[in-house]
Formats: C-alpha cells, sequence, structure tokens
C-alpha cells in the first residue's frame, strides 16, 4: 500500500502515537478550538470582495454562535487568526466587536521571506501594539502583552526545505522573546514542513543555527516537568480509512474540499492530543477562501461541527468546552501546574481581560 506523501516524516511518530493510544484511558474532558488563517486579501481582491469577506462572518457567526452550548453554558468559539501585512481598521473592527460579544477572539497570523529578524521583531511588536490598543485585543502576561501564532505557509522556523517564506532559523527564540504563549501552525498535512511530532501538546526547544526546531520536544505533564523555549498546541493528525480505498490525510482541516462529517468528528476523538483524561481538538480554516465560507457557513458546515463534537462527547460521557486558542492554552496551563482547568477557562470567560478599545 502507497502511503500518503512525506510519510517518512510523519509516520514514525504516528505509528507510535497509535500504540500508545491503545493503552489510554477514557476522555474525561473535550476542549474545542477553531483557529482560522483568516485572510481577507486572500488572491489579492479589491476591497469590495474583500470587505464582503469580512461582513459574511460578522453577520453569520453570530448566529451560528447561538446553535449550541457546552458543559459550562458556553457558546461556540472562534479565533480568527488575523495576518498582520493585512491589516486595515475596516477588518479588524467587526472582528473585535465579535469578541467583545463573547463569541470570538483575535490572534496574530504572519507571512514573511527572507525579509531578517528585525523586520519580523518589528512586524510583531507594532502588530501586537495596535490590537491591543486600537482595538483591546490580547492580554498581558508576565507584564507583557501575550499573543498566539499561527506562521503563513505553513513555514514555522524556517522549515521549508528551500528556506522560502520564512528564513529564520531562530524563530522559535524570537517568538518567545516577544510574548508568545503558545504556536497553533501544526499540522500542515502531506508537507515538508510537518512536525515529526504529531498529535501531542509539547515543548519546542530552539537550535537558532538549525531550521525546524519544533520536530520533537517533551510532552507537557501534569506537575511541570522539563519545558522549551515554545508551547506548541497542533491539530489531530493521521489517516482516514473509511471513505475510499487508499488512506487520506486527516490534519484537522475544514475546507470545501473536506468538510466537517460525523465520521470526521469520531475520528478527531481518536487522534487529538490529550493530557491524561483531557482531549484538546484544535481545528483549523481559511474561512476567507469563498469555497470554505460557502461550506461553513451557507451550507451550514460550522454549526454542524460543533453539534457532532457534542454528541460524540456525550456518547463517551465527557465534559465539551468550546474556547479559543486563549482559553484552550489556558486549560494546558492549567493542567501542567494541577490546577483545575475548568476552574480557570471559566474564569476567564467571566472577566476576558480586554483593554478597553
Amino acid at each position: 500500500m502507497r502511503l500518503p506523501r512525506y510519510a517518512q516524516i510523519w509516520g514514525p511518530g504516528y505509528f507510535a502515537d497509535r500504540m500508545r493510544r491503545c493503552m489510554a484511558g477514557p476522555v474525561k474532558r473535550v476542549w474545542l478550538a477553531v483557529a482560522d488563517h483568516f485572510e481577507p486579501l486572500w488572491r489579492k481582491p479589491d476591497s469590495a470582495t474583500a470587505n464582503r469577506r469580512v461582513a459574511q462572518w460578522a453577520a453569520e457567526w453570530p448566529q451560528i454562535a447561538e446553535c449550541e452550548r457546552d458543559s459550562a453554558g458556553q457558546p461556540p468559539q472562534y479565533t480568527f487568526f488575523f495576518p498582520e501585512e493585512e491589516y486595515r481598521h475596516e477588518f479588524l473592527k467587526p472582528l473585535a466587536s465579535m469578541a467583545r460579544a463573547g463569541i470570538a477572539d483575535v490572534e496574530i497570523h504572519l507571512h514573511h521571506d527572507g525579509e531578517g529578524r528585525r523586520d519580523f521583531i518589528d512586524r510583531i511588536t507594532g502588530f501586537c501594539r495596535t490590537l491591543h490598543q486600537e482595538y483591546g485585543m490580547l492580554r498581558k502576561r508576565d507584564g507583557r502583552l501575550a499573543f498566539g501564532f499561527i506562521h503563513g505557509n505553513w513555514a514555522l522556523d524556517n522549515s521549508r526545505p528551500d528556506g522560502r517564506r520564512c528564513g529564520l532559523n531562530d524563530e522559535i527564540t524570537i517568538l518567545r522573546e516577544l510574548g508568545c504563549y503558545a504556536d497553533f501552525t501544526m499540522p500542515s498535512g502531506a508537507a515538508p514542513t510537518q512536525a515529526r511530532k504529531v498529535n501531542s501538546i509539547y515543548w519546542a526547544t530552539d537550535d537558532p543555527d538549525a531550521p525546524k526546531s519544533y520536530d520533537g520536544g517533551p510532552d507537557v505533564a501534569p506537575g511541570g516537568g522539563v519545558e522549551g523555549d515554545l508551547l506548541m498546541i497542533p491539530g489531530p493528525f493521521g489517516l482516514r480509512w473509511a471513505e475510499r480505498l487508499l488512506p487520506r490525510i486527516e490534519f484537522g482541516d475544514l475546507s470545501h474540499s473536506d468538510p466537517p462529517t460525523e465520521y470526521r468528528a469520531r475520528r478527531w476523538f481518536e487522534l487529538g492530543p490529550r493530557i491524561g483524561g483531557d482531549l484538546f481538538l484544535k481545528l483549523h480554516t481559511h474561512g476567507c477562501q469563498e469555497k470554505n465560507a460557502e461550506v461553513l457557513l451557507a451550507q451550514g458546515g460550522l454549526r454542524n461541527l460543533f453539534h457532532w463534537v457534542a454528541e460524540e462527547a456525550r456518547r463517551q460521557n465527557a465534559e465539551i468546552y468550546f474556547v479559543t486558542a486563549w482559553q484552550m492554552f489556558l486549560a494546558v496551563e492549567a493542567l501542567r501546574l494541577r490546577q483545575n482547568p475548568r476552574a480557570v477557562v471559566a474564569a476567564a470567560q467571566a472577566a476576558p481581560e480586554l483593554a478597553p478599545a
């Protein structure tokens, strides 16, 4: 049987994970987050098209967020990872409004290609400042602004073999120094940027002289344990066997070519990273692409997704919690510190710490 592309990268880690899962206990809590690589200027449209993309989400996501409630009575959440290079006030204003309504959040997405360390630092720090001062987004942690991150083109830490779409071997170190609380880029699927380590929440330790330092690292463990430079919170990764003769890569992508289904929801439960009895499902999409928006919004893909995941959690007698990327990090951090993740996340939802806009 021919495996999907780049199996030499992810295959050993994936099959080792499958063996470990045979001994895993039941799921007790499920934490679900949707991370949108939200790019209004995808394929360089005119202003009317870009504004229409944002307006569609601003109009329809609040309605979808009314469709379901989690075990704490909270609505579905959605995290817009917004590209620094696409910043416009008219794009951010409606996203910030949804965040203040308690149904969304905004974090940082960035595309770059060899511009250098100083440029990268200036872009991140400047955008953090803008999000916080102009829109009240982001929170302070240890006295400085903290942000979640998704790298454009999946090329975190200069991981493409050709060195394009990044150029910084010390990117993980830089992100840590700038206040990145976790990276949500992975998985990238059947691509050379895919990490060797899959289906684990873990610490990446940077080698500033080499690319792709997130290929492995120690798992997050209750009570602390070994840490590293950057916390990695990836989505589910593996093979799907039920839909066709040859297996298909599952990497948590929500798109017109791979829409949410009940079978996929069940598979996410089998694949997603776990810390003890807590299962973390970080799914991703590119919601500004019209075909994806059609499937997720108009055709009910997101509405169905939250229902199917909640139903599967109930079937497994597990609690389900809808969270933003930040709240997912808080749950991970609570488990690491042997705190109650439900209480920590509930406190954050009750007092989200967003600055006055």
